[in-house]
């Protein structure tokens, strides 16, 4: 018998300053596989937040790994972006850059270190086409942070600024940096 996914419930006041961005509202929700742990939960949640835009949609998970973590369509069917988080296969992320030419690729890291390890694991299997996308990591410490939040229904308001993310739930602040790759 296959357990059923876990559906959080998300209420963000977001903010990113840089893209000019305000959605007092924003309202999601998220099925957590089985499997999948609360900090790859969050991890989804803030690349869902950092990227933001109309159209944007959570994939269908650790059911598919080959389909991406978040995605974007025009009104044509054409992917506009293309999202993966956690601990990226460089090789699919040179394929995902090949197969998708018109759509901005992604990556979220749970931490600054996972990142290098994919940079080198790249360097290592020449996927070197893997700089056209965007690899970014989030600070490891706010998202342990984060992830102690298991409650179904969480309240937040989140503030991108700069390489910078701000974060107040259930009363209680937290920050950390954003770290940008450069191959």
């Amino acid at each position: 018998m296959t357990l059923a996914p876990t559906l959080y419930d998300f209420q963000i006041a977001l903010s990113h300053v840089d893209r000019a961005i305000d959605q007092p509202q924003l309202s999601f929700k998220v099925a957590r596989h089985p499997s999948e742990t609360m900090q790859r939960v969050w991890l989804r949640v803030l690349a869902y937040c950092w990227l933001w835009e109309e159209r944007l949609a959570f994939g269908k998970g650790l059911g598919e790994p080959e389909e991406p973590d978040l995605e974007c369509r025009d009104y044509t069917g054409l992917v506009t972006n293309w999202v993966r988080v956690g601990k990226a296969d460089p090789v699919k992320i040179q394929r995902a850059v090949d197969q998708n030419p018109h759509a901005k690729v992604s990556v979220l890291f749970e931490s600054p270190q996972r990142l290098e390890a994919f940079l080198t694991e790249a360097r290592e299997a020449k996927a070197l086409r893997v700089a056209k996308a965007e690899l970014t990591a989030i600070d490891a410490d706010l998202l342990r942070s984060l992830s102690g939040f298991d409650s179904r229904r969480i309240k937040l308001s989140l503030t991108l600024v700069g390489d910078h993310a701000y974060v107040e739930c259930e009363g209680q602040s937290f920050d950390g940096p954003l770290t940008r790759a450069s191959l």
